[in-house]
């Protein structure tokens, strides 16, 4: 299936300076958001309570929302868990908290408009685990960046290995800077999202890499880098385009109707698809270009047999 009727010619290398300003513009402002706001940091990191309830029929989240403010619980976190008469309940850390009492209070706090609420369990999650989570969910994303460096050096040639690994650093670090700048929750979730975006950048890029190797091979000193490249670019954009057309279509059900445990997942994926596409289209090849690659990085000039070098 062809996104395109005709095949486009559109000069993307030409662009290349000021997309690459651009990225190190947004690059500049996720990591400054980094230091001076961090994260949004969900119980899943920091620690907390977590209180699960049943009602008697579909709850009003917004109202459940509402009773433990006017209760004194207005940090409070709510979300459907598996069905609509079934509702999480997040607290941030509470010293010297009684699971008992605290149970009592938040079931109280809710009976007085909704008598059929019971509580179904309650947990605490320490801030041990939540580091521990930070640390292993950081060491996943390291692995993975240098596991796609080998694969990619080792198919393909080390100056494509660069633009691959710039490629896949770009896209999960501008979003997270969003996350942190608005102050979207970041849970376990995110990171899931991130790691798929990781892999999804990954996928396109080693696409327009097959493309590009190809072409690489056909030039035979024909043709400039750039030009070789976009002919390259617009050859898989068809294809890029049609898959990221309809991977939208899923993100957007999901930010529609996926409720408020997946909200920061799906917010995730959304702001990872486009930046992806971006990347995919002018990071990765950008940075090979700029590292000087040639036709000759593929292939080589083999000499003839019994052929000589030249003597000084």
């Amino acid at each position: 299936m062809e996104f395109f009727k005709k095949k486009t010619n559109i000069d993307f290398m030409g662009k290349s300076t000021i997309t690459t300003i651009l990225s190190l513009v947004m690059f500049a402002v996720s990591i400054g958001s980094f230091m001076v706001r961090g994260l949004n940091l969900g119980i899943d990191f920091t620690g907390g309570v977590l209180v699960e309830v049943g009602f008697s029929e579909a709850a009003d989240l917004a109202q459940v929302r509402h009773q433990l403010e006017a209760s004194g619980f207005g940090e409070a976190q709510v979300q459907n868990i598996g069905s609509a008469r079934e509702v999480l309940i997040r607290l941030p850390p509470r010293e010297q908290a009684d699971s008992g009492k605290l149970g009592q209070e938040i079931i109280g706090a809710l009976q007085k408009a909704n008598p059929g609420v019971v509580l179904r369990r309650i947990e605490f999650v320490g801030p041990q685990v939540g580091k521990d989570l930070t640390q292993n969910g950081i060491l996943a994303l390291v692995v993975c960046l240098l596991l796609i460096g080998v694969y990619i050096m080792f198919r393909f040639q080390w100056k494509f290995a660069v633009g691959a690994i710039v490629g896949v650093i770009h896209d999960p670090i501008i979003t997270l800077g969003i996350f942190s700048e608005f102050g979207i929750p970041f849970d376990l979730s995110v990171i899931a999202a991130v790691l798929a975006i990781t892999g999804y950048s990954l996928n396109d890029t080693v696409v327009i890499f097959d493309r590009m190797r190809e072409n690489f091979r056909r030039a035979r000193g024909v043709g400039s880098v750039p030009e070789i490249m976009n002919r390259s670019i617009n050859d898989t954009l068809s294809r890029t385009l049609m898959t990221h057309f309809t991977t939208s279509l899923v993100i957007v059900a999901l930010l529609v109707f996926g409720g408020e445990a997946l909200r920061s997942f799906s917010i995730a994926l959304a702001i990872g698809l486009v930046i992806c596409t971006y990347s995919s289209i002018y990071c990765a090849g950008s940075t090979a270009m700029y590292l000087k690659i040639t036709p000759a990085d593929f292939a080589p000039v083999k000499k003839e047999k019994g052929e000589v070098d030249a003597l000084p």
